[in-house]
């Protein structure tokens, strides 16, 4: 036996995690490149200084004010009639994830996914000792809706992840896939996870649409991204009250500390201001779909703040290329495709410029 004693299953696996490289243009983790505006960190540093004078005690463990406020914010982002007992919020959407699965999944259950898909879900399976299905995505990285629900009716997960938009592809599901798989999934529960949802495109609707009519759905979103809160660690779910009380049987007392709370609720607050910058992203986004289809790659329909193209013969190559010129990106997902996060115009000019370098370079070095 190894020392220490690990379980068997993570022995030799290494933790997940993107590369942290200090460069001047990081476009790899999909964060908002616009930080908050002065308004926004003095509210936040008066809330957190607030909170501070009181550290001595516990927080409020069930977060009640700042579920109301969520739920409130949901009704404006494509929810409706949510109330604060339908909303649930952890250190980042990937606790809210790991609560669900330790609440739902377990030995003898199983959580069932589409690939290429965000890498955590399986780890997050692993970590409840929940079974692993993987489906597979079509080639242009729909999902199946036929196949699909073949494989629910065949596994009975207990849960089922449903990233809209896809990471790493920004791929997003059409309402229909929600209500297929929710009604195949019987009394499992189907959990889209809208990390990205308010980068959506017009026209695309959130599932928060649907949870009035699958008891059955869970909505994930997080302050990560739209909101510019990464550093803060804030994620959150709608549901049925039931599925919000089953899954506070398994938190860890008072899992949100009364600073996290303060944050969040000065930057919910703020929530128009820090979401002024989606649709600059989505502008940006856009141009630069054009932009790789112009120059020739594939790129992958996109309803997020990243944008997923290929196909490289090398991709590690291209992906240390921009590295070395100062833009950090992200292997992930098939060999040949790369995903870059949309940034400021300033950034997305220098990944431009670094992406037709190495490319051009390397065409050259192949002839020669």
């Amino acid at each position: 036996m190894t020392f220490p004693p690990l379980r068997e299953d993570l022995v030799g696996l290494e933790p997940y995690g993107a590369p942290q490289v200090d460069v001047p243009v990081q476009l790899n983790v999909n964060e908002n490149p616009y930080p908050p505006s002065e308004a926004v960190v003095a509210d936040v540093a008066a809330s957190v200084a607030a909170a501070t004078a009181t550290l001595n005690r516990y927080p409020d463990r069930e977060f009640v004010e700042l579920r109301r406020a969520l739920a409130d914010y949901l009704n404006s982002s494509g929810g409706s009639g949510i109330t604060p007992d339908q909303v649930w919020a952890a250190n980042g959407s990937n606790e809210v994830m790991l609560q669900l699965l330790q609440a739902f999944g377990g030995p003898g259950r199983c959580a069932l996914s589409f690939a290429p898909t965000y890498a955590m879900y399986p780890e997050y399976a692993r970590d409840s000792v929940t079974a692993w299905v993987q489906g597979r995505r079509a080639e242009d990285f729909s999902v199946d809706l036929d196949a699909a629900r073949e494989l629910v009716l065949e596994h009975r997960p207990s849960v089922v992840l449903l990233p809209s938009p896809n990471n790493p592809t920004g791929t997003a599901l059409p309402p229909e896939a929600v209500t297929v798989l929710c009604e195949a999934a019987g009394d499992g529960l189907v959990v889209v996870d809208e990390a990205y949802g308010e980068f959506r495109r017009a026209g695309t609707p959130s599932a928060l649409e649907l949870l009035p009519r699958h008891r059955n759905l869970v909505v994930t979103r997080t302050m990560s991204k739209a909101f510019a809160l990464a550093g803060a660690r804030v994620g959150y779910f709608a549901a049925a009250r039931e599925i919000c009380d089953a899954v506070r049987v398994v938190r860890l007392p008072y899992h949100l500390s009364a600073v996290t709370q303060a944050t969040a609720l000065a930057a919910l607050r703020h929530a128009d201001e820090l979401l002024g910058r989606v649709d600059d992203l989505r502008r940006e986004r856009d141009l630069l779909v054009d932009w790789l289809r112009a120059r020739g790659h594939q790129v992958a329909e996109s309803d997020a703040n990243f944008v997923y193209f290929g196909r490289f013969d090398d991709r590690h190559a291209v992906w240390q290329g921009l590295l070395d010129a100062g833009v950090l990106i992200r292997e992930v997902g098939p060999d040949g495709w790369l995903r870059v996060s949309v940034g400021t115009p300033q950034e997305m000019a220098a990944f431009k410029e670094a992406l037709v370098d190495v490319t051009t370079r390397g065409a050259s070095e192949e002839q020669g």
